[in-house]
């Protein structure tokens, strides 16, 4: 098989680790050649022992490229394991791909970035990167205006909840900062899916007055007066819902006459002013845009996940899927996992929880929360 993937839930590196590499090696058939990508998550309790299970994997698939890194929980086939000791392993024979590690340093100029790859032929960019330290939305807005039909894909570790306790891994180094990650060549066949869990209500506006990331203005009326109204005329459910967090979706592609589920990019609202009737948003706004209210809960998480993955067949995953979802979202643990190895030959697929996830929206890149993003390889519709 050209992909496959091993995890293990073991309390013991050592054992961990074999077994995972002994399902990879049973699904890759022992005459394959030695996988182009290889990448492994390791939750929070053997990160300690990421040298030597790094070690054992590259000793055993010796692999062309060896990427991975720490988080919170990991997945593995149709298994989500939330926070407790597992490896979660993942070969394939993508074809070319080229490793790097980046990071932020101070220059005269300020920060600049280094390290991060010449991508004139790619066809996309995995990353995985530490929260801390890597600011991934500038990094993906800037290469949106140079490159913006390339797709950025993977997420953000989660294992640490402050700087320097996460780590990467590229090849044989390990690292605290930065990000990792492999350009994925022109000719390897890779497909993104990102699910973004939320359902428009209300009517769409356009945003008629707006500074940074403040709205003050939508359909020439004050944002907070629109939301009142908004809430007022939905149903007793989503009202609830509305009240546990309220999000704020801008329409991606403007040459669209109507928006559904997927047609948004989606923030949260961060507060209002009833002074002047303002919103803050967690991202910038431009005036003349179109937006929606949205509501997120499991119902929707579900039916959009399913519906973007509806048609596809795939020989491998990569899943990257918020921390906020899992049972946390759904009540119950592999929802996500589950659906997506349902789309994929004999279930190879692995990835984390992370702490952001990256992935395209209408042809651009973003950084996004409570969101699953799909990396398919082989991902051509069925």
């Amino acid at each position: 098989m050209p992909f496959a993937a091993g995890l293990s839930e073991h309390p013991v590196p050592t054992q961990a680790t074999g077994e995972a590499i002994g399902q990879v090696l049973d699904e890759l058939g022992p005459d394959a050649p030695p996988p182009d990508l290889v990448v492994l998550f390791v939750t929070a309790t053997h990160l300690g022992a990421l040298e030597d299970i790094a070690a054992a994997v590259r000793a055993t698939l010796n692999p062309r490229t060896l990427l991975g890194c720490a988080a919170e929980s990991v997945i593995g086939g149709g298994r989500e394991v939330e926070q407790r000791p597992a490896v979660a392993l993942w070969a394939g024979h993508t074809g070319p791909v080229t490793p790097f590690h980046a990071r932020v340093v101070p220059s005269p100029d300020g920060n600049a970035l280094v390290g991060w790859p010449e991508v004139e032929t790619a066809g996309a960019v995995l990353v995985l990167a530490d929260p801390f330290t890597f600011p991934a939305g500038d990094v993906l807005r800037t290469l949106t205006e140079e490159r913006p039909e390339l797709s950025v894909v993977g997420g953000l570790a989660s294992a640490a909840m402050a700087p320097g306790g996460n780590r990467l891994l590229c090849d044989d180094k390990i690292v605290a900062d930065g990000a990792v990650g492999a350009v994925l060549g022109p000719g390897v066949d890779v497909v993104a899916v990102v699910s973004q869990g939320c359902r428009p209500v209300g009517d769409p506006f356009v945003i008629t007055k707006a500074e940074g990331n403040v709205v003050y203005e939508l359909g020439g009326r004050p944002a907070m007066e629109r939301l009142q109204e908004v809430a007022q005329r939905l149903d007793d459910g989503d009202r609830r819902l509305l009240s546990q967090g309220v999000h704020f979706g801008r329409v991606i592609d403007e040459s669209k006459t109507t928006f559904g589920a997927g047609d948004f990019l989606i923030r949260n609202v961060l507060g209002g002013d009833p002074n002047n009737g303002a919103i803050a948003v967690g991202d910038l706004v431009e005036v003349g845009s179109t937006a929606q209210f949205q509501v997120r809960d499991a119902a929707s998480a579900d039916e959009e996940l399913q519906r973007m993955l509806h048609g596809r067949a795939a020989a491998g995953a990569l899943l990257f899927t918020c921390n906020g979802r899992g049972t946390r979202l759904f009540g119950r643990p592999d929802h996500d996992a589950e659906i997506v190895a349902d789309h994929v030959e004999r279930r190879a697929v692995a990835g984390m929880f992370c702490a952001g996830e990256l992935g395209p929206v209408g042809r651009k890149n973003f950084l996004h929360g409570f969101t699953a993003s799909v990396v398919l390889f082989g991902g051509a519709q069925a």
